[in-house]
C-alpha cells in the first residue's frame, strides 16, 4: 500500500452453532461464579441480548498522537475538537445551511463553552433567540456524536445535573409532530429558568467527551514546552486514554525514582529551553540551591555555550534572568557528565565507556581527543569543578547540591501522582485492534532479526525484551523488591533514555557532550540503528508484527520519536502502510524540522485518517476567531464496510462473555446449574 487509499477487507458477523458455544469443557466454577450475577435464564438471555446488540455498533473512534513535548495548550485544543473531527460532523450536518463563519463560531462555542458564552453576551442583542438557535443545533450534533454508544455508556458521560433533561433531548426529536411540543417546551424552560449558559457548557463538554472513544499517545509528554504537568492534569480528568512510554518520560519517571543522572538531564533540557515552568510552578521543585551556586561558580563566566534556545519573542525571562539560566545550565551539565560517567563505570555491561569523556580532556591545550582518536578544540575549556586527576568526583558542593534537588523531586507529591498515571495507562508497547504501537524502535540486528539485548543479567528480544523492560520499571517503584533489583531498576531509567540498545533511543551514542563543546557538528553524529533503516521493508514489520501477534492483513506498526520532515518531502506512511510514523513536532522547537506543527492518526469506522496541524496561536484567537489547527486531512486507509464492536479487540472480550453465557443457558436448561429463582441480578 502506497499513501494512496487502500482497502481493509470486510469481516461478516457470523454466529457459531450452539454446540460449538456449548462448550462441555466450560469449567464450572465459571459458570457458577456468572450465575451469581445472571442467576436466571431470563437474566442470561437479557444479557446476551444486550451484548450481541452492542457488538453491532460501530466501532468507536480512535485518535494516536506523539511526542507531546509539553505543548498543553496545542494539546487541550485537539482534545477538545477532536482534530477536527467536531468541525467535520458540524459541516456535514450544517453545511448547507449555514456560512463558513457561522460553521466555525458554532465550533468555537463547542470547543470553548465558558469562554465563548462570554464574549457572545458583550455583543448579542437578543440573547434569548440565540439560546434557542445554538441549543437545537448543539442538541443535533450531540445527536450525532453519540449515535455509536449505547445509551448507558453516553448516560455515564452526562453530568449529573442534567442527565435527566439531556437524555430525554438525545432520543426525541423536534421533526417529530407527537413530541414536537415536548421537545420545545424543555429547550423554553431551559431558557426561561436561567439555565441556558450552564445546559449548553455541558452539551459542549459532551460532545467533546463522545467524539474520541480512545486516546493513545505514543510517548514523549515531557521536556521542551511549558507544560507537561498540565498535559498530566488534563488526562487525570480524562475518560480512556493509554501512553506507550517514551525516553523523555524516562527521564522523569527515573527523577521520580530518585535516579540523580536522570534529575541532572531533566534540569538540564528544562534549562536549555527555558523550560521553569514544569520544574518549579508545576512540581515545585526548588532550583534555588543551583542558581545560587551556579552564581558563585559561574560568576565571571558569560556561559555563552549554553545560552537558553527560549530567547525569541515569546520568551517570558528577562535578559538577566537568562543570564542567570546559562549559568545553571553550564553547572548542571558539567555535573551531569559526571553523574554518567559514574553510573557508566558502575555497569560496563552497558558497553557506553565511550561516553565518558571528562578524562579525554588535555586541560593545557584545551583539546579533547574522542574514543575514535580525533582531537578538537573545546568550545568552552573553562571548568574548574573538573579536578584532571579525578574528573567523575562530584565537588562537596556539587555533592552537596545533588542531594538536595534528589530530595526535591523526591518529595514532589504532585510528581509522584502523574507518575503514578503513567504507569497506570502505560507500558513499553500496546496491540489494539490490529495496531502495534511503541514510542521508538525494536532492536534489530543488521540481518533483520530481532536483536537480544541484556536486562540485569538476561537477554531478551522482541515481545519479551519489551515485556521484561515493563516489569523491571516498576520494581523501581515496589517496597517489596529486593534493594539489588530497586537500584538496578533505578539505574535502568538513564540507560532507555540514551542507551545504545535502548528500544527508545536506539543510537550508537548520545553526543549531549559534544553538542556543547565541540563545534565540528561531524563530531555530534548519532549513527541511528538498524531498526531505523530497515523499518521501510514490509517484511521487516511483518515479522516485527507476528512477534507481538497481531494479525490481519490489514495490522500496522505505529512509532514517533523521529520527527517526519513534512516539508521536505518526506512520508509518515511507510513499508507499504505497514508502518506509520506520526512524530509530526508539536514542539515549537521541531516546528521548523517538520515543516508542521503535529499529526493525528485518526481510526474511524470506516477509515484512517491522518491530520496535519499547523502551529497553535493562541485560546483567544480560537475563541474570538474561530481559527483552527487542523491544516489538512488525507486518507490512508478506506474501509470496504463500516468496523463494527464485533471487529475489535473489544468486540472478540465481548463474544468471550457472551460464549459463556450462552453455555449458562446450557447448563440452566440442562439442570446442570440450578436456577436462582429468588434472587435477582
Amino acid at each position: 500500500m502506497t499513501d494512496s487509499l487502500a482497502t481493509i477487507p470486510s469481516t461478516e458477523p457470523t454466529t457459531p452453532p450452539v454446540a460449538e458455544l456449548v462448550r462441555p469443557d466450560t469449567d464450572r466454577r465459571i459458570l457458577e461464579l456468572l450465575a451469581q450475577s445472571f442467576p436466571t435464564i431470563s437474566a442470561a438471555s437479557t444479557e446476551i441480548i444486550n451484548l450481541e446488540a452492542i457488538l453491532n455498533l460501530p466501532k468507536g473512534t480512535e485518535h494516536f498522537v506523539a511526542d507531546l513535548h509539553g505543548e498543553h495548550e496545542a494539546f487541550r485544543h485537539i482534545l477538545k475538537n477532536a482534530s477536527g473531527n467536531i468541525k467535520r460532523k458540524v459541516t456535514d450536518l450544517y453545511g448547507t445551511s449555514m456560512r463558513e463563519t457561522e460553521i466555525r463560531q458554532l465550533c468555537a462555542l463547542i470547543y470553548y463553552p465558558e469562554e465563548k458564552l462570554q464574549d457572545i453576551r458583550q455583543t448579542e442583542t437578543d440573547i434569548e433567540n440565540f439560546y434557542n438557535i445554538t441549543l437545537h443545533q448543539l442538541v443535533r450534533v450531540c445527536q450525532t456524536v453519540s449515535s455509536k454508544y449505547t445509551r448507558s455508556k453516553v448516560r455515564k458521560a452526562l453530568p449529573k445535573e442534567f442527565s435527566y433533561i439531556i437524555e430525554e433531548l438525545l432520543h426525541e426529536s423536534p421533526s417529530d409532530y407527537d413530541k414536537q411540543a415536548y421537545f420545545n417546551r424543555i429547550i423554553e424552560s431551559i431558557i426561561s429558568t436561567g439555565q441556558a449558559d450552564a445546559f449548553i457548557v455541558a452539551l459542549c463538554n459532551v460532545i467533546q467527551k463522545l467524539s474520541i472513544d480512545q486516546l493513545h499517545i505514543l510517548g514523549d509528554i515531557y521536556d521542551r514546552g511549558p507544560g507537561a504537568h498540565h498535559i498530566m492534569e488534563t488526562l487525570a480528568d480524562y475518560g480512556k486514554w493509554d501512553i506507550q512510554w517514551g525516553n523523555h518520560d524516562m527521564l522523569w519517571m527515573g527523577a521520580a525514582a530518585g535516579n540523580d543522572a536522570c534529575i541532572a538531564n531533566v534540569i538540564r533540557v528544562s534549562l536549555r529551553y527555558g523550560n521553569l515552568a514544569t520544574l518549579e510552578d508545576g512540581y515545585g521543585i526548588n532550583l534555588l540551591p543551583l542558581a545560587t551556586f551556579a552564581m558563585e561558580t559561574y560568576a565571571d563566566d558569560d556561559c555563552e555555550v549554553f545560552a537558553c534556545r527560549a530567547n525569541n519573542a515569546d520568551n517570558p525571562h528577562s535578559e538577566k534572568t537568562l543570564r542567570l539560566i546559562s549559568k545553571m545550565h553550564k553547572a548542571i551539565s558539567v555535573i551531569q557528565f559526571k553523574l554518567e560517567g559514574q553510573l557508566i563505570a558502575a555497569h560496563p555491561e552497558w558497553g557506553m565507556d565511550d561516553r565518558r569523556l571528562l578524562h579525554r580532556i588535555d586541560f593545557d591545550a584545551k583539546t579533547i581527543t574522542l574514543p575514535d582518536g580525533k582531537t578538537y578544540p573545546l568550545t568552552d575549556p573553562s571548568l574548574p569543578t573538573v579536578d584532571p586527576a579525578d574528573p567523575y568526583r562530584l565537588t562537596p558542593e556539587e555533592l552537596h547540591l545533588v542531594h538536595k534537588l534528589n530530595h526535591s523531586f523526591r518529595v514532589s507529591t504532585l510528581l509522584k501522582r502523574h507518575i503514578g498515571l503513567l504507569f497506570s495507562h502505560g507500558a513499553m508497547y500496546g496491540v489494539y485492534n490490529g495496531n502495534l504501537l511503541f514510542h521508538a524502535s525494536m532492536p534489530l540486528n543488521e540481518d533483520g532479526s530481532l536483536r537480544e539485548v541484556e536486562v540485569n543479567g538476561r537477554k531478551y528480544k522482541g515481545r519479551e525484551l519489551m515485556r521484561q523492560i515493563g516489569i523491571l520499571l516498576r520494581s523501581a517503584f515496589n517496597d517489596e523488591a529486593s534493594d539489588t533489583d530497586r537500584n538496578y531498576a533505578r539505574d535502568y531509567y538513564w540507560y532507555l533514555w540514551c542507551g545504545p540498545d535502548s528500544p527508545l533511543f536506539d543510537k550508537d551514542r548520545m553526543t549531549t557532550f559534544e553538542r556543547y563543546f565541540i563545534a565540528d557538528k561531524e563530531a555530534a553524529h548519532e549513527e541511528k540503528g538498524w531498526y531505523y533503516k530497515l523499518r521501510d521493508r514490509e517484511e521487516v514489520c511483518d515479522m516485527i508484527l507476528d512477534e507481538f501477534g497481531v494479525t490481519g492483513q490489514q495490522r500496522h506498526i505505529i512509532n514517533g520519536h523521529v520527527p517526519v520532515r513534512t516539508g521536505s518531502g518526506e512520508s509518515p506512511i511507510r513499508a507499504g502502510g505497514r508502518l506509520m510514523v506520526i512524530d509530526g513536532g508539536f514542539a515549537k522547537a521541531y516546528h521548523k524540522t517538520t515543516g508542521i506543527a503535529g499529526y493525528t492518526l485518526i481510526y474511524h469506522s470506516t477509515n484512517f485518517e491522518l491530520v496535519e496541524h499547523q502551529p497553535f496561536t493562541s485560546e483567544e484567537d480560537a475563541i474570538r476567531e474561530g481559527t483552527d489547527i487542523v491544516r489538512s486531512n488525507k486518507m490512508v486507509e478506506q474501509a470496504s464496510h463500516r468496523q463494527r464492536v464485533r471487529d475489535t479487540d473489544k468486540g472478540r472480550e465481548l463474544q468471550g462473555q457472551i460464549d459463556e453465557l450462552r453455555a449458562l443457558l446450557h447448563a440452566f436448561r440442562s439442570g446442570t446449574i440450578k436456577e436462582r429463582t429468588g434472587s435477582s441480578k
